[in-house]
């Protein structure tokens, strides 16, 4: 007697959980909501007395909690927190934007009157109305900070590498806590501490433009030190070992292994600190005074700067004031300029000399 074999029964299908559809706002809606809240900003402030601040406290206030409350009840809670923070950030960053921009549209309003063929080439000796230029303060800026330059980055660099592939112990803690009291120091003490070195040589007398530039290696030493030892830090450990490994010695592995590796960051670090000197203005009255004529001799003398030269004809006008205030202007304009060109000049640097990863 055969048993037929009976099919198992099959087993019963779990439940699948229901699938979630996650609501979302379109792209552009949040900025439709915070421009709307902009808007009725503008209609409070135009009722209580109409004014560009209120206008803008309103609107930010509107608009945050008109994004925030349409992504709650769309979005979820979660959702909604981040767009209130990304709401406060953009806030906070416009807001930072609008002295910067107000700076940059004031200077170039101010100072292109005179921004001229006879600005560059032209001086103010025997100049006490129209006319005149800058001439010898541009040179005296560059003189001075090339020098500035000469005498603080071999200095900062060779600190930065002692710092990271030598020091230890005491001599390295009281390098780097002394580099962080020099980075905080006001730049008209560096300038006191130029005219008193040299005041106790040649007398009380004495202004040089030599002065200057050590004044601003005083300021430009921590910053080089700081960012040139961040950029070896950043060289791996293994091309240092490979470089042992190979009976190298430790010396020639800096020359040859980690400075190359590093030159692209060593030259936006010099390069900035260049930048953060190229306008100072304290040190400078203090240790170079002011010429109306062209000096470019840094060892004899008096030397004109372009910050002390904008100081000068914005705080002692002659008789024609807007004449005087029109150069003022157009040389703080300049060192815009300068700064801006440096700037660029780092992220030249940063990008073509660094280290090609691909292959």
């Amino acid at each position: 007697m055969s048993t037929a074999t009976r099919p198992a029964p099959e087993a019963a299908a779990e439940p699948r959980p229901p699938v979630r559809v996650e609501r979302r706002l379109p792209r552009y809606a949040p900025l439709g909501l915070f421009l709307i809240g902009i808007a009725l900003g503008a209609v409070l402030s135009a009722v209580t007395g109409f004014s560009v601040t209120s206008t803008v406290i309103y609107g930010v206030i509107f608009g945050t909690v008109i994004v925030y409350a349409t992504s709650r009840a769309v979005e979820g809670r979660r959702k909604a927190t981040d767009r209130l923070v990304t709401s406060l950030v953009t806030t906070a960053f416009g807001i930072a934007m609008v002295p910067l921009v107000s700076l940059v549209y004031t200077v170039l309003d101010r100072g292109l009157a005179r921004l001229d063929g006879q600005f560059f080439t032209n001086s103010m000796f025997r100049v006490v109305g129209e006319g005149g230029g800058a001439y010898h303060a541009i040179l005296g800026t560059l003189i001075i900070t090339v020098l500035a330059t000469a005498i603080s980055v071999p200095i900062g660099l060779l600190a930065a590498i002692y710092l990271v592939e030598y020091g230890a112990g005491r001599l390295k803690k009281a390098i780097t806590f002394f580099v962080d009291v020099m980075t905080g120091i006001p730049s008209i003490v560096a300038g006191l501490f130029a005219f008193a070195l040299f005041t106790l040589v040649f007398g009380n007398d004495v202004r040089l433009g030599i002065m200057g530039a050590i004044a601003l290696a005083v300021l430009m030493v921590p910053v080089v030190v700081r960012s040139c030892e961040e950029v070896l830090k950043l060289v791996p450990n293994e091309l240092r070992e490979a470089s042992y490994a190979l009976g190298v010695p430790k010396w020639r592995t800096v020359v040859k292994v980690v400075l190359p590796t590093a030159i692209a960051g060593l030259g936006t670090g010099i390069t900035l600190a260049v930048a953060r000197v190229v306008g100072e203005t304290a040190p400078l009255l203090v240790t170079v005074g002011l010429i109306t004529g062209t000096n470019l001799n840094p060892f004899d003398g008096r030397m004109a700067t372009l910050p002390v030269f904008a100081f000068y004809q914005l705080t002692q006008p002659g008789t024609q004031t807007q004449a005087y205030l029109d150069r003022a202007w157009t040389a703080a304009l300049l060192l815009i300029i300068l700064v801006m060109a440096l700037n660029v000049v780092a992220r030249l640097i940063s990008r073509f000399f660094a280290p090609k990863t691909g292959r």
